[in-house]
C-alpha cells in the first residue's frame, strides 16, 4: 500500500489535494436542499454531508462551508427554519451537479438546471419532483466547528414523502430500487446495490 502522511497532503496542489481527502472517508449521501428567501425566491443546492443523528426525536444534520462569502443556504435556512432535503437519483446526476455553482441569490437553480420543483399544500419550501424521497425539515440549531470555520446544522425531520415501491413493510426505505446514488469525494457519483440486509447483532 502507499502511505501518505501530513507532509505529502501539503505538498500537494489544492485540486489532488481536496480529491484525496474527500474520497477517502468513503460513499457519502447526495442530496438536494432546497430553501426559500424571505423574498419568496427558491434555491436549491448540493450536499454531500447529509447524515442521521438521532430517530427519537428524528434528527438529521449537514455541514455548511464557513460563511465568510455568501451561503445562500445558511441564510434561507435561518430566515425560515425550514428546508427540504431531497435524494439524487442516476437521471438528476448531471443537474444537480450544476446547483454547486456559484449563482447570485436572485438566481434559481431549478430554473437555471431545468430541475421541475414541487410545491406541497401549507409548506413554504421547494421539494424537487423527481426525487422519490423528500423530507420536510425544520432548523433546531447550529454548530460551529472551530477548527476550521464550517457550521453544522442540526434539524428535526417532520414530514418524510417516499415513492410507495421503495418502502418496505418494516418501514425500511430501499434506496437502490430509485435509483438514488452516492457520492465518492467531491464529483464522482455511484450507483447503489442493496447487497444484505442483517438481523440486529447480539452477543
Amino acid at each position: 500500500m502507499i502511505q501518505l502522511d501530513r507532509d505529502k497532503f501539503k505538498s500537494l496542489g489544492k485540486i489532488p489535494r481536496l480529491n484525496l481527502i474527500n474520497s477517502c472517508m468513503g460513499f457519502k449521501s447526495a442530496n438536494l436542499i432546497g430553501t426559500t428567501s424571505k423574498n419568496g425566491g427558491h434555491n436549491l443546492a448540493i450536499f454531500s454531508s447529509v447524515t442521521h443523528l438521532g430517530s427519537d426525536p428524528a434528527l438529521l444534520g449537514f455541514i455548511l462551508r464557513p460563511a465568510t462569502v455568501p451561503r445562500h443556504t445558511y441564510v434561507n435556512i435561518k430566515e425560515n427554519s425550514y428546508f427540504s432535503v431531497n435524494a439524487i437519483t442516476h437521471s438528476l446526476i448531471k443537474k444537480a451537479h450544476q446547483t454547486s455553482a456559484n449563482y447570485p441569490e436572485e438566481i434559481n437553480e431549478f430554473e437555471v438546471t431545468g430541475i421541475e420543483e414541487e410545491m406541497k399544500e401549507g409548506i413554504s419550501v421547494p421539494f424537487v419532483k423527481e426525487s422519490p424521497v423528500q423530507i420536510l425539515c425544520k432548523y433546531v440549531n447550529e454548530y460551529e466547528i472551530k477548527e476550521n470555520g464550517t457550521i453544522q446544522i442540526i434539524a428535526s425531520i417532520e414530514k418524510i414523502y417516499v415513492d410507495e415501491s421503495l418502502l418496505q413493510d418494516d418501514g425500511f426505505i430501499q434506496l437502490d430500487l430509485g435509483k438514488v446514488v452516492s457520492i465518492n469525494g467531491l464529483d464522482g457519483y455511484a450507483k447503489t446495490e442493496l447487497v444484505s440486509r442483517l438481523p440486529y447483532a447480539r452477543q
